[in-house]
């Protein structure tokens, strides 16, 4: 029964798909609109989640700020599944400048090119799913680190569109050895390190407060003495018009020995995102529990969080 309705979802999913792809971006743009109220004002999905990160991201700001913001994500939401949509018929490597800038290019390419390993981290901010769909479009050799989503033949479905142009992809788990061997023979690892790591992660200061990170960017960068590069792909004015990012890249075998641990390269690249989604807070997936607090910190009392 429950693969008849994980199948009915994917059903569901393609029509809607299949409905995108056929309208203007105009139109992909009204609904949007309509999505986002749905399930900010409607249906108050995921309300309290995103309402708690933003205050906490952002206690400075009114309510009515935070409530358009939070709406935006949700348009930013829908806009992102309309492009990803939209991609294939319209971006192609005959025109994909009309649709794309590169920030700081030579650089980019240079740091693309360079005959070592390579590791290229971002956030659940703008259109991350075109970022990988660009890079192996332009022809670079990259691989995602990914979940697979808990639906099979939606998973699927993202797994054509993320190895439609060449993207070749990597499980999350049981990957490792995989991992391993491409970084020793210079390739180039793409993954998304924002998400909650548990307890036993890395412990970094996120927006001020304490998130726990993943540990295995940190220890790859630094057993195989690879570059740590930061990027985005941000939206620009109008759907599909993206704005292509490397913000900044550290090197294990360049940088300060005080760099040289894993706590301190995690919360270098953690306070690279805090720029960006500074800057664009509308384009980041706020509907995430990144904030979970560790079982002591949890069970202090305010005086003994006052004495420590």
């Amino acid at each position: 029964m429950r693969r008849i309705g994980q199948y009915g979802v994917y059903l569901v999913v393609r029509a809607l798909l299949c409905v995108i792809q056929a309208i203007p971006l105009g139109w992909a743009e009204v609904l949007a609109r309509w999505g986002a109220w749905v399930c900010w004002d409607l249906l108050k999905l995921r309300r309290q989640v995103v309402e708690e990160n933003l205050q906490a991201a952002f206690p400075q700001w009114s309510s009515p700020m935070r409530n358009q913001v939070a709406r935006a994500m949700w348009e930013h939401l829908f806009l992102m599944a309309a492009e990803v949509a939209q991609a294939h018929r319209r971006l192609h490597r005959g025109n994909w400048h009309h649709w794309v800038q590169i920030e700081g290019e030579p650089e980019a390419v240079s740091l693309l090119l360079q005959r070592r390993p390579l590791l290229l981290v971002t956030a659940h901010f703008g259109n991350f799913e075109m970022a990988g769909f660009l890079l192996s479009l332009w022809g670079y050799p990259i691989w995602s680190v990914a979940r697979p989503l808990d639906n099979p033949y939606l998973d699927e479905l993202v797994q054509q569109f993320r190895g439609s142009r060449g993207q070749r992809l990597l499980r999350k788990r049981g990957e490792f050895e995989r991992i391993e061997q491409i970084l020793q023979q210079g390739g180039i690892l793409c993954l998304l390190a924002d998400q909650y790591a548990g307890r036993k992660g890395c412990w970094v200061e996120f927006f001020h407060r304490p998130a726990s990170a993943h540990k295995a960017i940190a220890l790859l960068a630094l057993e195989h003495q690879a570059p740590i590069a930061v990027g985005y792909c941000v939206r620009e004015d109008r759907p599909l018009r993206f704005r292509l990012v490397i913000q900044s890249c550290l090197d294990p075998s360049s940088c300060p020995a005080e760099m040289l641990t894993v706590p301190e390269l995690t919360q270098w690249y953690t306070r690279e995102f805090e720029h960006f989604i500074r800057r664009w807070p509308q384009q980041y997936w706020w509907v995430h529990r990144r904030w979970k607090q560790p079982r002591r910190t949890r069970l202090q009392t305010p005086r003994s969080r006052q004495a420590a």
